[in-house]
């Protein structure tokens, strides 16, 4: 054989062998990245409460809750749920019963969980900028603020809500030493004066957080 045909065979060969290590190490590449542990893999699972059992008992394909810490926040979240399920309905030719659909009100937007009888009577207590005083739930009528919703058409809608007991006892300290009532008696009152659709849960930090343990999408209301 010719130098030259010689060292043909030899480039030839040489290429070949790189060749197959390359294949050899992209699959041993490809095998290590497999063999990495993903969250699934680790084993980890949730605990369970029978205090937030309710989120997994809601019907729906799909999950979301709107969490919402002040009064500009409370208006928003009614008006991010209910833009949710119209462009769910429109867009997708879907209905509002395909949504597990949570409106958290939590720290300052509290008060929106109460139902007017409740605002007649302390608004002047929950809002002390307005001038005159509220006397029902700012959220029982449809209005710039929320969108042109209302609590009442959004629980038409399926929409539930979720509202912070913590801060509910705040609230009836507030009341309790502005009254004379005891602070567990304006508690009792203010958790049997909740909207439609609503459940006293123990802090609404805690049902946010356990509700995306439950598969629920969170959207922060401002």
């Amino acid at each position: 054989m010719k130098e030259d045909d010689q060292q043909t065979v030899g480039r030839r060969a040489l290429l070949s062998n790189l060749g197959v290590a390359a294949v050899a190490g992209l699959a041993v590449s490809a095998s290590q990245v497999s063999a990495q542990p993903t969250t699934q893999d680790t084993g980890f699972q949730p605990g369970r409460h029978g205090q937030d059992l309710w989120l997994d008992e809601l019907s729906g394909s799909h999950r979301v809750i709107v969490d919402s810490s002040s009064p500009v926040g409370g208006a928003s979240a009614l008006w991010y749920a209910n833009n949710i399920i119209s462009a769910h309905e429109e867009s997708y030719e879907g209905s509002a019963s395909d949504y597990a659909m949570i409106v958290c009100f939590r720290h300052l937007s509290t008060t929106y969980g109460f139902n007017d009888a409740i605002w007649q009577k302390y608004g002047a207590m929950f809002d002390r900028a307005a001038n005159p005083a509220p006397t029902q739930n700012p959220m029982s009528t449809a209005g710039p603020s929320n969108g042109g919703n209302s609590i009442a058409s959004s629980v038409a809608r399926g929409v539930q809500f979720a509202i912070c007991g913590r801060a509910t006892r705040r609230f009836a300290m507030a009341i309790a030493s502005s009254t004379g009532v005891t602070a567990d008696e304006a508690f009792a009152e203010l958790s049997s004066s909740l909207i439609p659709n609503a459940r006293m849960v123990p802090a609404g930090v805690v049902t946010v957080t356990r509700a995306q343990e439950y598969g629920y999408s969170l959207l922060y209301a401002e």
